[in-house]
């Protein structure tokens, strides 16, 4: 099924995206990677606001290149995953309700999800240029001095995603696999 969301990501609209669906995210995303997931869990460990509102909140795994003259920002294809899911349950109970990155989830950031009707999405590694087209804005607003992995707000049109794991738990990576395997080889 494809989806097209208009951010933000509501639990109700979470809960329409089964794995395996097409869904194109339009309005406003953010940005953080391993570094800016720390300070964001300090944050919340401190008791301090975070600097953006994370209810129903769609974090993109991205640390994009720096924009060529005249570009509103770089190659910005996904960063793996893995790599944020020491921080990603506090996140998750804070109200994000969406990520999107590359490769697999552990099993207590999925068991998270569902707690939090979460969903994870995938884009295309390899397919930062393109995916870049469908950022329309760009603005740092954390965490200057991370650089690349500063914290950001995007603006997206039609940003093409699918979504890996449902706010149920399915896993594409997992049903794919056995989808694959039951129906043989072409």
């Amino acid at each position: 099924m494809e989806h097209h969301i208009t951010l933000p990501l509501t639990r109700e609209k979470a809960s329409a995206i089964a794995a395996g669906d097409t869904v194109y995210l339009n309005g406003v995303l953010y940005t953080a990677r391993d570094a800016a997931h720390k300070r964001l869990v300090e944050l919340l460990d401190a008791g301090k606001a975070l600097p953006f509102p994370v209810e129903d909140a769609v974090l993109y795994y991205v640390g994009p290149t720096p924009a060529a003259p005249g570009q509103i920002i770089g190659s910005a294809g996904p960063t793996t995953s893995y790599r944020m899911d020491a921080y990603t349950p506090k996140l998750l109970n804070a109200g994000l309700r969406g990520m999107i990155g590359k490769g697999k989830r552990s099993a207590e950031v999925v068991r998270a999800m569902k707690q939090a009707g979460a969903i994870y999405l995938g884009a295309i590694g390899g397919a930062g240029a393109l995916l870049s087209d469908c950022i329309k804005a760009a603005e740092i607003i954390a965490f200057e001095d991370l650089g690349t992995e500063a914290v950001r707000r995007l603006t997206v049109t039609n940003f093409p995603t699918v979504a890996i794991i449902d706010r149920n738990g399915a896993n594409l990576y997992v049903t794919g696999r056995e989808d694959y395997l039951t129906r043989g080889k072409p």
